[in-house]
C-alpha cells in the first residue's frame, strides 16, 4: 500500500493505494497517528485507490477513529467503491464513520 499526504486549507487529506491488510495497516495506522499527534483536527482519508481491505483494516480504521475522537479531531472517509465499499457496508461501517461520496463532498463537510 502506498499512503500520501496532502494539506490545503487546514484539511489534511491521506491517499490511500493498494491493500489494507495485516501487513500494510501499519503504514496507514502511522500516518494518521503521526497527524493526530501534531495537532491536525481535520483529516480526509482519500480510498480511491483501495483495492482491499481486510478485517485487520478494519480494526485499523477502528483505531483511528477512537484515537481522532480523544484528540478531537474529525476525520472522513471519502471515494470508497467496489468490494471496499461492500466490506462497509456489510461490516456495518458506513453506519460508524462519515463517508461522503466524492472527495469535494469531504472537503466541505470539514469546511463548514
Amino acid at each position: 500500500m502506498q499512503v500520501s499526504i496532502e494539506e490545503s486549507n487546514g484539511i489534511t487529506t491521506v491517499f490511500l493505494k493498494g491493500r489494507i491488510d495485516a501487513t500494510t495497516t501499519v503504514l496507514f495506522e502511522n500516518e494518521c497517528k503521526g497527524l493526530l499527534e501534531k495537532g491536525v483536527s481535520s483529516i480526509v482519508v482519500d480510498m480511491s485507490g483501495v483495492e482491499y481491505i481486510s478485517s485487520a483494516g478494519l480494526r485499523s480504521i477502528l483505531l483511528i477513529l477512537k484515537l481522532a475522537k480523544t484528540k478531537l479531531a474529525n476525520i472522513v472517509y471519502c471515494e470508497i467503491s467496489g468490494m471496499v465499499s461492500e466490506v462497509f457496508k456489510v461490516s456495518g461501517f458506513n453506519s460508524i464513520l462519515s463517508i461522503y461520496e466524492t472527495k469535494k463532498e469531504a472537503l466541505e463537510a470539514l469546511s463548514e
